[in-house]
């Protein structure tokens, strides 16, 4: 089983969507998949409670107490966990603990590159991070056209050396679906396809498939 932490210190900077985006994507191609929500405002397993009969199966977790980390169903091949914002030094290092992959969402502001910057230097003090273990991306979401030559933002990326797995543009479908408890991955309508591709990235890194998937 892999595990992907959704995680910034950030609120609103759209963990929840990157989680249940991922995770539909990965139960779209076949794969058992759980989303464990660990964030005391419950949006993951409110959007899983929404979630149509029809739409493919994504297993639900609660993991909102400490004593419930950990705890998976055997058959699970990928493991999508929604942080919280306030992350408490033991439950991170337990979250971190389950990860091998933590994905950072952060939008093009200067509110959320300043709080990103000083989670960056959080997570470096974890000690599973200083050994390596874990990855981290960053993920440039909700970006409106033409903010990649933001100076502000590539300025960011260029200090902490690390470009973003992916640029995610900013699209009401995301919302609008949501509240159906489904995500782009679960349309085929091709104007859904087009927004599907900018996440080719991020599914690379995070899968041992060799083919792109869009």
């Amino acid at each position: 089983m892999k595990t992907i932490l959704i995680a910034n210190q950030k609120g609103g900077c759209g963990k929840t969507i990157t989680a249940i985006s991922l995770a539909s994507a990965l139960s779209q191609k076949g794969y058992q998949v759980a989303l464990a929500d660990a964030d005391n405002q419950k949006s993951a397993r409110q959007w899983l409670q929404q979630r149509p009969d029809s739409a493919t199966k994504i297993a639900s977790l609660d993991w909102r107490q400490n004593k419930s980390i950990g705890e998976v169903p055997k058959d699970i091949e990928y493991l999508i966990i929604d942080a919280p914002g306030a992350l408490s030094s033991e439950k991170a290092t337990s979250l971190i603990g389950e990860a091998h992959t933590i994905i950072t969402p952060l939008q093009p502001s200067f509110f959320d590159i300043d709080s990103t910057r000083r989670f960056l230097k959080h997570l470096q003090d974890v000690k599973r991070i200083k050994k390596g273990k874990v990855e981290i991306l960053l993920l440039a979401n909700r970006v409106k056209p033409n903010i990649q030559a933001s100076t502000d933002i590539q300025n960011f990326f260029e200090k902490v050396e690390q470009e973003p797995v992916a640029w995610i543009s900013e699209r009401t479908a995301y919302g609008q679906l949501a509240m159906q408890g489904l995500s782009i991955f679960d349309k085929t309508q091709k104007m859904y396809l087009a927004i599907q591709k900018q996440w080719q990235p991020v599914l690379n890194k995070i899968i041992d498939d060799p083919k792109n998937w869009f």
